[in-house]
């Protein structure tokens, strides 16, 4: 059975590693470090030789790449690909690479989720990848440009995709951006929360749903790959 860590030591001894077929909803505030968080875990798959598929629709391809590149990784060699849905919407031409795929927009569904399993064919038949990490940042703009139900169905596919693959899944979305019955429909296909709150200090997070209760709230700095939890509730 495949473990797959977050990379961040306190929560990985306490939970154990997150089980394989495990589809994560990360949620938290604008600005709140979710973006830095998601690299972070990809960061550790890669490092542990898995697979990792990122579907952006907030930065383009290059960026996530050069993130990686200045945090010391090389990206020429990793098994990473990246569905970029930001920069065919800014006018940009500019063609596809090994490791970048380009969607027409964050409303292309249909793109999206070719571009998904032409990666998801490549690191699971063709590589055989020990381990497998998607990732979406973020649902937020994607419900921006579709509606709920359309997005449901969508997501209801690839979580599936991830549990029959072992492969471990986490999604992003921007808390206070959706009213509540949103936000609890989307939960509906996740196993557990990545949540994160302000605080007076900065930000805390906590783990639902993969422990037999929630988490204690941690305080985190992210800096790079490194995250420091400084205190604990």
């Amino acid at each position: 059975m495949v473990e797959y860590l977050l990379g961040i030591k306190e929560l990985d001894d306490l939970i154990g590693g997150v089980r394989e077929g495990t589809n994560l909803m990360l949620i938290g505030p604008p600005m709140c470090g979710k973006d830095e968080l998601i690299n972070k875990i990809v960061h550790t798959g890669l490092k542990n030789m898995e697979s990792s598929i990122i579907v952006s629709t907030r930065e383009t391809g290059e960026r996530i790449l050069e993130w990686f590149s200045l945090n010391d990784f090389d990206v020429e060699t990793a098994n990473l690909g990246i569905v970029d849905c930001v920069t065919k919407t800014l006018g940009i031409s500019t063609q596809d690479t090994a490791q970048i795929k380009r969607a027409a927009s964050p409303v292309d569904l249909t793109g999206i989720g070719v571009r998904m399993g032409q990666y998801l064919e490549e690191f699971l038949v063709q590589k055989e990848s020990p381990g497998l990490r998607l990732c979406i940042n973020s649902l937020s703009t994607i419900l921006m440009y579709s509606n709920l139900q359309t997005v449901f169905r969508f997501l209801h596919v690839y979580t599936g995709r991830v549990k029959a693959a072992k492969a471990f899944g986490i999604f992003v979305v921007e808390d206070e951006t959706h009213d509540p019955q949103t936000v609890a429909t989307l939960k509906q296909l996740f196993d557990g929360m990545i949540e994160i709150k302000e605080t007076d200090s900065g930000h805390a997070l906590r783990l639902l749903g993969i422990t037999p209760k929630p988490t204690k709230w941690y305080d985190f700095e992210i800096n790079g790959t490194d995250v420091n939890i400084s205190s604990l509730e």
